[in-house]
């Protein structure tokens, strides 16, 4: 059969460097850091006292305190997108089938705000066990779809995706074959993610993931930086709207660019560490390639997994190395982890996006943080350190790895009609 083109409509985003996608774009741009001292709990005792939490934010803005009440953080989150992204579009009842409208929203851990909440109210009581009764609803990783499709009256395929931090590019992945194998008209996709808590910052604490140079927060996260010591926690969710091109067409609606291809793949190899060599890195990019039918050459931009590890940046440029051969020092690189923090199950519809806003208006946007060259990597390759630059970006491939080993990768590229 011939699959259908799809194209992204849509946009919505809360990160930690802005509460809209223009937002958003503008401090990637400007290399603006979102890095600073928790103040979601009391981290005074923790390893690691800072994140990259959102800013001037306040979900009873958006809706009832009831419905607040009702939903993790996470969930919320994910609504408060989804509205944005769906209104981008111009979505309406008028101008869609709803029962052709699906949602995939994924996230690497879910409500564990909730969790942790409850865990500790019944630690504290006689042993008795009450519960909230929207303590489950709340938690589960499904929910965020369950509610933006509740809301919208959405009635397509709906169901969550869990890959640990490549969480959302499979989500996208996922909505991509549905509307290209004409399952879907349009597919509402992304992920959410809220674990800065106790319960998270101790989590990965205590697995010495995370930088600790509390001195300096906005500085921390340095991929690429001979001195980085590890990710910096990040809060936020970003949603995608993805449509059958036909079907955007018909009704007007504006495209942002095309969705060229994604692929999949695992390491095989450990429970947290990368393979040495980039295997798996390697195998996604190639799938991806191949699936968008392009080769290393047609791509202008790589928005890499780029995590500020030790270990995880070095073997990523590997794999970069290994796929694009010469055509890699051609390439701009940047990881923009380097604002935003990790935010785990959420990065990979986060850099999706910077990727579409680089393809749309030509810029490439920064590594930051970076302070001195790291021996063991490749000077010659363009980090894009410290300043964006300006490029012509017909096509951008994005990267995110998760525990466990899991791979996606997505590459979109420019509408052409």
């Amino acid at each position: 059969m011939k699959l259908k083109r799809v194209v992204v409509t849509g946009l919505g985003a809360l990160t930690p460097i802005g509460n809209s996608v223009p937002e958003y774009w503008a401090a990637l741009a400007a290399g603006v850091s979102g890095a600073a001292p928790i103040t979601l709990f009391d981290a005074s005792k923790f390893k690691t006292r800072f994140a990259c939490e959102l800013k001037g934010f306040d979900a009873s803005l958006f809706m009832d305190r009831k419905e607040t009440k009702r939903m993790d953080r996470f969930a919320q989150l994910a609504l408060i997108s989804s509205d944005q992204a769906v209104a981008d579009a111009g979505i309406t009842a008028e101008n869609v089938n709803r029962d052709r409208v699906g949602v995939i929203v994924a996230s690497g851990i879910g409500g564990l705000i909730t969790f942790q909440e409850e865990m500790m109210n019944f630690a504290k009581g006689d042993g008795t066990p009450r519960f909230n009764p929207f303590f489950i609803p709340k938690m589960i990783l499904d929910i965020a779809a369950g509610q933006i499709s509740m809301k919208h009256g959405f009635r397509g395929p709906n169901y969550a995706v869990v890959s640990a931090c490549a969480s959302s590019t499979n989500g996208i992945i996922d909505a991509f074959d549905n509307i290209r194998l004409g399952k879907a008209d349009i597919m509402i996709a992304g992920g959410s993610e809220a674990v800065i808590s106790e319960a998270g910052v101790g989590g990965f604490n205590a697995m010495k993931a995370m930088s600790e140079r509390n001195d300096s927060p906005e500085t921390a996260s340095r991929p690429y930086d001979k001195d980085r010591d590890g990710f910096i926690m990040g809060e936020g969710a970003c949603i995608l709207v993805l449509e059958d091109l036909e079907h955007a067409l018909a009704r007007g609606a504006k495209i942002y660019c095309e969705i060229a291809g994604g692929g999949a793949s695992a390491d095989a190899y450990h429970l947290t560490a990368p393979h040495p060599d980039g295997l798996g890195a390697k195998n996604v990019m190639i799938a991806a390639l191949k699936d968008a039918n392009m080769q290393p050459e047609d791509i202008d931009y790589v928005n890499t997994h780029g995590t500020s590890t030790p270990l995880g940046d070095g073997a990523e440029v590997k794999a970069i190395q290994q796929v694009f051969g010469e055509h890699a020092y051609k390439l701009n690189i940047s990881s923009t982890k380097s604002m935003t923090g990790h935010c785990l199950g959420a990065a990979g519809a986060l850099e999706a996006v910077a990727c579409i806003m680089a393809v749309v208006n030509d810029i490439v946007p920064p590594t930051i943080n970076h302070f001195t060259d790291d021996p063991e990597l490749d000077a010659n390759l363009n980090f894009t350190f410290n300043t964006a630059q300006h490029r012509t970006v017909n096509a951008a491939l994005s990267n995110t790895f998760g525990f466990g080993g899991h791979n996606a990768c997505v590459i979109v590229k420019k509408y052409v009609a």
